[in-house]
């Protein structure tokens, strides 16, 4: 096991196997894996995971169980009952701080994971205002493009009416175009398809 350990003072020593070393002399000999992060090991490791993984929308919220039960006006015993049945029927994730809604949940509430896709284009005199305008909307992510179009958001099908109103009240957008995903794809199956 290794142990890292700052001083005090200026010099920094770092324990290894029981032995300690300061300054130049723990950087020549402690193994490279700790001094050089993320190693090469590592990027294959998330670059392997990234390929053959899946993609998933999870939404995250950033809580505490007591706030939460506060908030639903029950206990944090009851709560955890719900959470319970919630985590067994793989409806969330729980852990400390956090709670995950799962893709499943997202369904279990109505919520569709094909994601609409909506260009617009804006008169550049106007463009900063739009863009800090938009910017403010809820979705899910918002890009800044270069081409036939200003900006490219990623809009949830339940908030797309909403969204296409909003849009159409900004000074400077003169074109709104959304594209609805039917079905999604993943790229590793669409490059196979190609070879």
């Amino acid at each position: 096991m290794t142990v890292v350990k700052t001083t005090h003072d200026q010099s920094k020593a770092r324990a290894y196997n029981g032995k300690l070393f300061s300054g130049r002399e723990a950087n020549e000999r402690l193994p490279g894996l700790f001094l050089r992060f993320p190693t090469l090991k590592s990027l294959q490791i998330l670059k392997l995971l990234l390929q053959n993984g899946s993609k998933k929308t999870v939404y995250s919220l950033p809580i505490g169980q007591a706030e939460l039960a506060r908030k639903l006006q029950i206990s944090r015993q009851t709560l955890s009952l719900h959470f319970k049945k919630l985590r067994e029927s793989d409806l969330i994730q729980v852990g400390r701080g956090f709670i995950n809604v799962t893709e499943e949940g997202l369904k279990a509430v109505g919520y569709r994971r094909e994601p609409v896709i909506v260009n617009v284009r804006i008169l550049p005199q106007k463009r900063s205002e739009a863009i800090q305008k938009i910017n403010e909307l809820p979705v899910i992510e918002v890009f800044i493009v270069t081409g036939d179009v200003d900006v490219v958001l990623i809009v949830e099908q339940e908030r797309l009416d909403r969204i296409l109103e909003a849009l159409s009240r900004i000074d400077g957008v003169v074109e709104i175009r959304s594209l609805v995903s039917i079905a999604s794809g993943k790229n590793t199956e669409l490059r196979e398809r190609r070879e």
